[in-house]
């Protein structure tokens, strides 16, 4: 390892980065120096700017792949070889801002019952019944759950924060029965080596459950996120709330939800989504 990615490495973990954010920044860093033939520390403003021509140009990468390079060699020059300011002059292409096919109650509804491993259909329902990110229900620990407040503790989610979501009745005997099945001892959710499951395994069951769902709407697992958020707005909940239970930095992301359903109405929210999707399905 060069002394510069372990500087690099050592910034990052002091920002709290995900493992995720260091393996992408270290990757656009990776790919920056194979390009030029150069160490990072040699280079010069123009010569980044000819590289990120070359991503848009000739290797006509998507937006959010040059958007996700150009923040991690920025983190580099800025927080790592502390430039002065680092105004790379770039023209980065705009994100295309489609709205996404989002699932219906009967949609979820169909993919959950279609899901035949029961540890799966628990993890694709937290997924759903508590709008979390699959980094989040694979990091979820047995005490995370207070059964006594129905609340679930996301510890350290995106951002570095944690939060606490409600967990509706019928998510709650959902997971009581998974845990009297597995009785997992710290992981709530593990494989067979008793360590926490990786993001693969989940997505996978997603996709086969949603297949034989019959469900043809492009996505993958994160739509249950997108479908938690919006099926509560549709219920009524406040922009604000749903802000906090999502973990968003910015309101503004929070926001995009209300775009795509205009028919968002001011309220209460129905925070017992599960309990909804018999309803749905029936």
């Amino acid at each position: 390892m060069t002394p510069l990615r372990q500087r690099m490495i050592v910034a990052m973990q002091m920002h709290g980065f995900s493992p995720c954010t260091h393996e992408s920044y270290l990757s656009a860093v990776r790919d920056l120096a194979k390009y030029t033939k150069r160490s990072p520390d040699t280079l010069t403003q123009v010569d980044l700017q000819r590289y990120f021509k070359h991503l848009v140009v000739e290797r006509h990468l998507a937006p959010a792949s040059v958007h996700l390079s150009y923040h991690g060699i920025r983190f580099l020059y800025r927080e790592v070889l502390a430039w002065p300011e680092v105004n790379l002059e770039i023209a980065l292409p705009k994100r295309p801002q489609r709205i996404p096919a989002l699932l219906t109650r009967a949609e979820v509804a169909a993919i959950l019952n279609a899901c035949s491993d029961d540890r799966h259909r628990a993890m694709l329902s937290v997924c759903y019944g508590c709008g979390l990110r699959v980094s989040e229900v694979l990091a979820l620990r047995v005490s995370d759950i207070d059964s006594e407040r129905k609340l679930l503790r996301i510890e350290q989610g995106k951002g570095a924060k944690d939060r606490l979501v409600p967990i509706s009745p019928t998510l709650l005997e959902t997971l009581r029965a998974y845990w009297r099945l597995y009785r997992p001892p710290e992981w709530l959710f593990t494989g067979r080596d008793g360590a926490p499951l990786c993001s693969a395994t989940l997505q996978r069951a997603y996709t086969l459950a949603k297949r034989r769902a019959g469900v043809t709407k492009v996505g993958g697992i994160h739509g249950l996120r997108h479908a938690y958020a919006t099926h509560q707005l549709a219920a009524g909940l406040q922009v604000e709330r749903l802000q906090r239970l999502m973990g968003h930095r910015s309101i503004h992301t929070t926001l995009r939800y209300v775009h795509w359903l205009p028919s968002a109405r001011e309220g209460e929210g129905e925070l017992d989504l599960i309990a909804k999707l018999e309803v749905a399905h029936g």
